[in-house]
């Protein structure tokens, strides 16, 4: 390929790549192995792995712009947009470069994902700390990550007071006695705290 021009974007570090002949591409230098942006120059022309590399390049930023749309959207864990960069047919090789310069910039961030989730999952469910590392393991998250989300999650909020809610929601539903804990346990609240919330209601 020769190059016609090359232009660095808005989006900071990465450049649109014009050629002769062919379409335009973008390319960054974090997914360049050998080449260095400043060789990549107006007639510059290279052999075939230097072309492969750059085309590579290009590929990658294609998965990260698309990774850029979904967390433009909301707060995504690296495993669900995995998940959803798969589902569109990219390359897993260009999908983990991609999502490595994500994370590496702090774009793309488990933690703060996890801290997402658990505000909004609160809004429609009352549930206790099992139960939520347990969704948030199920969601692709490690279980430290998970545990440390949940433990600050209930320095903000009283886990006692949504297992009361919780109580109360399952009491409306008819449930009682054994039924009623077991629903309870479920939810992931302790059954020590059940026992005593069960005495005090």
């Amino acid at each position: 390929m020769i190059i016609k021009s090359i232009d660095e974007t808005s989006y900071s570090g990465m450049f649109k790549v014009c050629l002769e002949e062919g379409t335009p591409f973008f390319i960054r230098q974090d997914y360049l192995k050998t080449l260095d942006i400043s060789q990549i120059v107006d007639g510059k022309s290279f052999n075939e792995d230097e072309d492969n590399e750059l085309l590579d390049a290009g590929l990658t930023c294609v998965v990260e712009l698309k990774a850029v749309e979904y967390l433009a959207r909301s707060e995504q864990s690296r495993f669900g947009l995995y998940q959803k960069l798969i589902n569109k047919k990219y390359q897993k090789m260009y999908i983990e470069k991609a999502l490595d310069y994500l994370e590496k910039k702090n774009y793309l961030s488990d933690e703060r994902f996890s801290r997402a989730w658990l505000h909004s999952r609160m809004l429609n469910h009352c549930e206790g700390k099992t139960k939520l590392v347990n969704e948030l393991v199920s969601r692709g998250i490690s279980k430290e990550i998970a545990k440390n989300a949940v433990e600050e999650f209930f320095t903000e909020n009283d886990e006692e007071e949504l297992c009361k809610r919780a109580y109360e929601k399952f009491i409306k539903k008819g449930k009682s006695g054994d039924k009623l804990i077991a629903a309870l346990l479920n939810s992931g609240f302790s059954y020590k705290m059940i026992k005593s919330i069960n005495e005090n209601l």
